[in-house]
């Protein structure tokens, strides 16, 4: 059995993954998005039904598959041990960014609003 990392580190079965956020769908569905063979979109969804990421239901003539979150779930927990790491580096960026913007609106005040007016077109008389 293959581990959830090696289940999601490849490209088509999570390009069906995110698919089926948004609505369960058929192989067939599957197949004209992503534009991928029939039988390639049924061996990855093989692969996520056997590893619990995906369930089906049978409609009719056609199999529609929907995500299962439980997996998700528990890469999630997983990884919060870790978001703090990355969680500080973007905190910082985005306190640069704004440093940034405020030394910029400190330092050119008057030339905004000489730009402005400039680019602002006359009034017709």
């Amino acid at each position: 059995m293959e581990s959830v990392f090696e289940i999601i580190a490849e490209p088509n079965r999570r390009a069906i993954l995110s698919l089926l956020v948004s609505s369960e769908q058929s192989v067939g569905e599957i197949e004209r998005q992503l534009r991928m063979p029939q039988p390639t979109v049924s061996k990855h969804l093989r692969v996520l039904r056997e590893a619990g990421f995906v369930e089906s239901t049978v409609d009719a003539q056609r199999r529609l598959y929907r995500l299962k979150p439980e997996p998700l779930q528990e890469l999630d927990a997983w990884l919060t041990q870790f978001r703090r790491f990355w969680s500080a580096h973007v905190d910082a960026l985005e306190r640069h960014l704004d440093r940034m913007d405020q030394s910029m609106e400190r330092a050119t005040p008057t030339k905004r609003k000489t730009r402005m007016k400039t680019t602002r077109p006359k009034p017709r008389t």
